[in-house]
């Protein structure tokens, strides 16, 4: 009995994943066909359905692989020391994903899709909220810290910054000209102005005026 060697099959599983993708991107869920799958892919039909049993696992498998690198993304953000710099590295590990065209077209493709399967909204939903915990305890941590202003509800910070990530795809699709690497640059000050602690010091006079603190724009 032929035994099967785990990591060639996760390996193989992901680059059909990869090659399905493109395809959902370029044509749509429904106008895309298992051919089309397999063929960007290089494999055969029957090589397909040994990974997934129909085309609509396939489209799922996609948003699974995506909460398994977010959790595996937030969980490296925890071990890195300076949570403000964690957070901006997690908002640039999103956004270059989201910036990237082909991404851009498979997350409105999805959210059209949601619409009709509640299973996969459930999905997309739990990824999502996965993000915004993860956040979250960025967020509280950095304000301990005293790396953002300990004015903000890390919950709502959370949210803003998720929806900060998600503003640009829409200008993606509409602006194919777009410069991706000069966007981010723009969202990273953004985030760093708006989180950037004000805090009071006392002059030589006596008064007070406020000072700035800031997370680096890594």
């Amino acid at each position: 009995m032929r035994t099967v060697d785990p990591a060639k099959h996760e390996a193989k599983r992901r680059a059909i994943l990869d090659a399905a993708a493109g395809c959902f991107a370029m044509k749509g869920f429904e106008k895309t066909t298992t051919a089309e799958i397999c063929r960007a892919a290089g494999i055969s039909t029957g090589n397909l359905f040994h990974y997934f049993p129909n085309k609509r696992a396939v489209f799922v498998g996609i948003f699974e692989q995506d909460a398994d690198e977010t959790a595996a993304m937030l969980a490296a953000a925890e071990e890195i020391e300076d949570p403000g710099e964690a957070i901006l590295q997690v908002i640039t590990h999103v956004s270059e994903q989201l910036l990237h065209p082909v991404i851009a077209k498979l997350v409105l493709e999805v959210a059209a899709q949601c619409s009709r399967d509640a299973e996969l909204a459930r999905l997309i939903q739990g990824n999502d909220r996965a993000l915004r915990d993860g956040l979250v305890g960025l967020v509280t941590r950095a304000v301990d810290a005293g790396r953002i202003d300990p004015g903000f509800e890390p919950k709502t910070v959370a949210s803003w910054l998720v929806a900060l990530v998600d503003a640009p795809l829409s200008r993606v699709i509409l602006e194919p000209d777009l410069d991706p690497a000069a966007e981010l640059a723009v969202m990273k000050e953004l985030i760093v102005r708006f989180l950037r602690p004000v805090l009071p010091i006392s002059p030589p006079d006596g008064g007070l005026v406020a000072d700035t603190g800031e997370i680096s724009p890594g």
